[in-house]
């Protein structure tokens, strides 16, 4: 039954929206994208998965096909991996020139003409400085760079691939140093490209954290290799855990275009393994010009001090007879002083005690008994023993008078003892 309905074969309805998309979209654009997949083919092509992202949420918003043909894709790869220092690989972002087209049978799809390097570039710079922001925002991004490295750095941690001729490089310079100075060294292996690189660094760093106090700082190396390895070195996770180091890093991973986040956040960076092995001599040899500048200021102090020294011992010993006649002058009237000092001392507490003594021998003498026997008293004695009571004598004894011209014995007769007690 005819309905009046206009039908169409799939064929010819893509055949529609091919010439469609033809007539609307004839030119080439500019596209922003991200790419999600990448496959290349044995014959050269590459073939892309396109993705676009809303940024707050990260939700894909967009996707498209796109071919890059091996005639095209051989200058491309190349060209942008030098430029940029990336891989051409999933999770870059890219501004392509490219034309959209429609075919029936295999849909809508993008060929890719050009690409522009430096909105790749811009995307790496934006990348890393969101890093470095994030690390400033938690207060770590300077920390490494405040270590303070010791006078005489002489231990050193070196993370690299031992077969790496970075490596050799550095040790040799090292070890045949025009001073002779002696470097001890100790390498921790890692992965210095690929995949593996970040992890691999960051276990090395662990490893050597066990081992702090055996080392003065570390070295972190890497010569040679593909310049779009140094993706591996914009990293939050190694970045982090470099700022937060407990000693000092020096980052020589050979590149001279762009520092990578490590390096912002080393404490010091250089350009290749051999810098590296430079800085550590010439820190040294400035540490052994200083010491040897200050053992020869040292020394000429030293004779300095001896020669003023000397100077003043001969001076003085110059002196020396006139100071000793002046203190022998000195002392001599000092003695002098004191003789007179002495001699005044000694004749006034003579005269003293002599008028203490004169006044004693009168006291003395108007107690004496002579004295006493003089002014009219008398002593009674019975057996050379003064008596001084009645008591003391019996009727019949003989008793003896002292007077002031003589004695008198007599008898006694009559005791009459007082009545007064």
């Amino acid at each position: 039954m005819t309905t009046g309905r206009k039908e169409f074969s799939l064929l010819e309805l893509n055949s529609c929206v091919r010439t469609a998309v033809q007539e609307a979209l004839p030119d080439r654009y500019w596209v922003r994208a991200e790419i999600s997949e990448a496959r290349i083919h044995a014959s050269g092509h590459c073939y892309l998965e396109l993705i676009e992202k809303e940024e707050s949420t990260g939700r894909t918003v967009a996707k498209a096909r796109a071919t890059i043909w091996a005639n095209i894709f051989k200058l491309l790869r190349p060209w942008f991996e030098e430029t940029t220092g990336q891989l051409f690989v999933p999770g870059i972002k890219i501004l392509i020139e490219v034309s959209p087209s429609f075919h029936e049978l295999y849909g809508y799809s993008l060929t890719v003409y050009d690409i522009d390097p430096t909105y790749t570039l811009g995307d790496a710079a934006r990348r890393r400085a969101a890093i470095l922001q994030q690390l400033r925002d938690e207060g770590v991004a300077e920390m490494n760079k405040e270590l303070v490295w010791p006078l005489l750095p002489q231990r050193f941690a070196i993370i690299s691939s031992p077969s790496a001729a970075g490596y050799g490089d550095f040790i040799n310079q090292l070890q045949n140093n025009p001073y002779g100075y002696k470097i001890y060294t100790a390498l921790f292996p890692a992965s210095m490209q690929g995949e593996q690189t970040e992890q691999s660094i960051i276990n090395a760093l662990d490893r050597i954290n066990g081992y702090e106090q055996l080392f003065d700082g570390v070295v972190i190396i890497r010569g040679g290799g593909a310049t779009s390895d140094l993706n591996s070195f914009d990293s939050y996770p190694l970045a982090a855990n470099i700022a937060q180091f407990p000693l000092p890093i020096i980052t020589g991973i050979g590149h001279e275009r762009d520092d990578t986040v490590i390096d912002m956040v080393a404490n010091t960076r250089v350009k290749t393994p051999t810098a590296a092995a430079e800085w550590i001599i010439a820190r040294i040899h400035e540490a052994d010009t200083c010491a040897a500048t200050l053992a020869h200021t040292i020394g000429e102090e030293i004779r300095n001090r001896i020669l003023r020294e000397k100077q003043l011992l001969q001076r003085t010993t110059s002196s020396l007879p006139l100071l000793v006649e002046r203190r022998i002058l000195n002392e001599r009237h000092k003695a002098e002083l004191w003789s007179e000092q002495l001699k005044h001392t000694l004749r006034t507490r003579l005269d003293a005690e002599k008028s203490r003594l004169d006044n004693m021998e009168k006291t003395v003498q108007l107690v004496s008994p002579q004295s006493l026997l003089e002014r009219g008293y008398s002593l009674t004695l019975h057996n050379n023993k003064v008596i001084k009571h009645v008591t003391d004598l019996a009727e019949g004894e003989i008793i003896e008078t002292l007077l002031a011209d003589g004695s008198v014995k007599s008898r006694v007769e009559n005791i009459q003892p007082s009545n007064n007690k």
